[in-house]
């Protein structure tokens, strides 16, 4: 059993918060970020026709692009006030047909040094019932220390 983290600092919390309320794909897409902690982001993606592909899954696009937003904002919380955070490279593995009621993806923290840090990343189908896992992936991200994250 993991032990709690510390709870995150209400300053970062409305850091990463206010970053997220201006990813405009994020938005499009309806994607609402449900969970933070120290290195650890949520976000979660309720089902609609308009994100699927022709066979009525999510689209792989939908499900890599909240990945991609959870690692990022999960190296965020490390990273220190005044800075801002890219990513450098990820890499995804879908491993299931993602479909469901909603999908949630979720960015831990691997390693975090003073410039890149690394993610992992996994993404579940959810329905009322059950989780299924349906991607995984990892993560660079880069601090780019002095550039403050602002709209």
């Amino acid at each position: 059993m993991h032990p709690q983290p510390d709870p995150l600092p209400t300053d970062i919390e409305a850091r990463v918060r206010e970053s997220f309320a201006r990813q405009g794909l994020m938005a499009h897409l309806g994607a609402v970020m449900t969970e933070l902690d120290p290195g650890r982001a949520v976000i979660r993606l309720p089902f609609r026709d308009a994100l699927t592909q022709q066979h009525g899954y999510f689209h792989a696009g939908g499900t890599s692009a909240i990945a991609d937003s959870a690692g990022g904002y999960a190296a965020f919380t490390r990273f220190p006030e005044g800075s801002s955070v890219l990513t450098v490279e990820y890499k995804i593995n879908l491993l299931a047909p993602a479909e469901g009621a909603a999908l949630e993806a979720v960015g831990q923290v691997i390693r975090h040094g003073r410039t890149l840090t690394i993610c992992g990343l996994e993404v579940f189908a959810c329905t009322e019932d059950a989780r299924k896992l349906i991607a995984v992936g990892q993560q660079t991200l880069i601090c780019l220390h002095g550039k403050p994250d602002t709209g």
